[in-house]
């Protein structure tokens, strides 16, 4: 296949840009009245605005141009129907699987894979009603109150976001809390305000060999033991995502408690499997099935939409522009929802694990950027930190909005205020202000000579700043489906447009294989395996860990 850049689309992109590089949204805006009618869009309940961005009708025609000729379709095809286009480990793409909802066979290595998911889905959502209505109950006959998920990466990330974003929804009666650092005070923090007769334990590796997770499981299972538990009681405590069934059970889990998933479900991609428990446990069965539903609508319109029309491939396009075009290093995401404070932390591992890759299919190495810098916080809190470097900072970096029309819980004037920020805040990106305005006020303020001239290019925003505004109804279990599948396959799309793998991660390997190594070697001598740097940051863990244990802490 060729490379990117020796694609005739790209070519013709080379050369307008060049041409539009330098031209105003504020220019784009005045000369179309209607630009925003055009280049606005729904799908699946969500709008689109992509208006602000550096761009014109010219740019998204090559644009959508390039993702011809370079096989997006096809190869959108070919996930769905469960070739093994994660070929660096021959493994089919089908995350998409597990959020139909009955009517549509799904093939991997030509096996329907919907009976498997249907089995396990609703084996899960059983047991997450009987946890919710209280018919599950803890060794000492108590009903469930706090449920303890611990995993890490996308066994954690995925359901600890969209446990948070729908809080507003969720049973009451339960209290969740994630664990997923192997640093122990997380695990303590947590523990220490829970009463063991009363806690459950969700335990999700697929291995059930994953060393953080099994360090905090094993710490968890010790911690029930000592506060009156036996080992018998294990079982009524601690249930397993896992496809592991011998380690389940030597855990002292029961089986029938082990809810499994495929190697076909990728970790960055597994909150609609059986990953999604807490979810499932937070919102019940019908929500569940609801952010599920959100998703299959995103599914069939990507499947579906012209690509000129295709929510998921415009905001793949916009980003290669930036990227690639105009050297943008960094996508900013700020959700305007404090429920969705965590959304950016999902969203850097599943745009940044997908594809922060240097290699091509074929091995050779890529010929232009890839995947961004993903980073956000929630608006307005944003607002009166990293704003400052959007609005006048020496790099111009996209910014995704996020905004919610209404949420959950909400106090009379909030989400009006929100909402005003949010649209402004897009508004002041694009339009800036210029020496002329920044001079006319300071001058109506009464500043005059030496003042005046000194203020006014510390006050001037240059403006021209592009942006995307992704507007849901509310934070529903059906919005946020909708909202997560856009961005699973606005990386789908940037993955195939850059020729690299989105769906494997050796890139998390090696240092997970030297801190094993390492650790072994806190408790003896390293010897001469390192640098000097190494063995020096050693030699000092090594005394403080000695000093600890001296203390009994260790």
């Amino acid at each position: 296949m060729k490379r990117l850049t020796e694609t005739d689309a790209w070519a013709a992109l080379v050369e307008h840009h060049q041409a539009i590089a330098a031209t105003s949204l504020n220019q784009w805006f005045a000369d179309d009245p209607q630009r925003f009618a055009r280049m606005s869009l729904s799908a699946a309940g969500l709008v689109l605005d992509y208006s602000k961005n550096r761009l014109d009708t010219r740019a998204l025609s090559l644009l959508t141009g390039l993702a011809v000729e370079r096989g997006v379709e096809t190869a959108r095809d070919a996930m769905f129907g469960g070739r093994a286009i994660n070929d660096t480990e021959q493994r089919a793409v089908l995350h998409t699987a597990l959020r139909q909802r009955g009517g549509t066979r799904y093939d991997a290595g030509g096996v329907d894979v919907m009976p498997a998911v249907g089995e396990v889905r609703e084996r899960m959502l059983a047991f997450a009603e009987a946890v919710r209505d209280g018919r599950w109950r803890g060794h000492g006959g108590d009903a469930i109150r706090d449920v303890v998920h611990i995993g890490i990466g996308g066994s954690d990330l995925g359901p600890c976001m969209a446990c948070e974003a729908l809080a507003g929804q969720g049973e009451e009666r339960l209290r969740l809390h994630f664990v997923s650092n192997v640093d122990g005070a997380q695990l303590a923090g947590v523990l220490g305000r829970l009463d063991a007769r009363r806690t459950l334990f969700v335990i999700a590796s697929k291995t059930f060999t994953t060393i953080e997770t099994m360090t905090n499981a094993a710490s968890a299972r010790a911690w029930l033991l000592a506060n009156g538990a036996r080992d018998d009681d294990i079982a009524r405590h601690f249930v397993a995502v896992s496809t592991n069934a011998e380690r389940v059970r030597s855990f002292g889990i029961d089986e029938a408690n082990m809810f499994g998933f495929w190697d076909w479900v990728g970790g960055r991609y597994s909150m609609w499997s059986s990953v999604g428990l807490p979810i499932a446990l937070a919102v019940g069965a019908d929500g569940f099935r609801a952010l599920l539903a959100g998703a299959e609508r995103m599914d069939r319109h990507f499947l579906e939409a012209p690509l000129a029309a295709n929510m998921p491939v415009l905001l793949a396009l916009i980003g290669l522009w930036y990227r690639d075009f105009f050297g943008a290093a960094s996508l900013c995401v700020v959700p305007y929802a404090q429920a969705l404070a965590r959304l950016p932390a999902y969203l850097q591992q599943l745009e940044m694990e997908s594809n922060g890759k240097s290699v091509l299919h074929d091995g050779r190495p890529v010929d232009v950027g890839t995947c961004p810098v993903i980073w956000g916080e929630p608006g307005t809190n944003a607002q009166h930190s990293f704003f400052q470097l959007l609005h006048q900072g020496s790099d111009t970096i996209p910014v995704d909005f996020i905004m919610p029309l209404q949420v959950a819980r909400e106090l009379p004037g909030h989400q009006r205020l929100l909402l005003a920020n949010c649209i402004a805040q897009s508004k002041a990106l694009m339009v800036g202000k210029d020496e002329a305005e920044v001079r006319a006020e300071l001058t109506a303020a009464g500043v005059a000579g030496d003042d005046l001239a000194r203020l006014v290019p510390h006050k001037v925003f240059a403006g021209n700043r592009p942006s995307n505004t992704l507007v849901m109804p509310d934070l529903s279990p059906a919005s946020l489906g909708a909202l997560i599948a856009l961005y699973e396959h606005k990386v789908f799309v940037q993955g195939v447009l850059w020729g690299v793998n989105s769906f494997d991660q050796w890139g998390v390997e090696l240092g997970k294989q030297l801190a094993s190594r390492i650790a072994g070697e806190l408790d003896g001598d390293a010897g001469d395996a390192h640098d000097a740097s190494t063995r020096g940051l050693i030699d000092l863990a090594r005394a403080a860990l000695d000093r600890s244990a001296r203390r009994g802490e260790r």
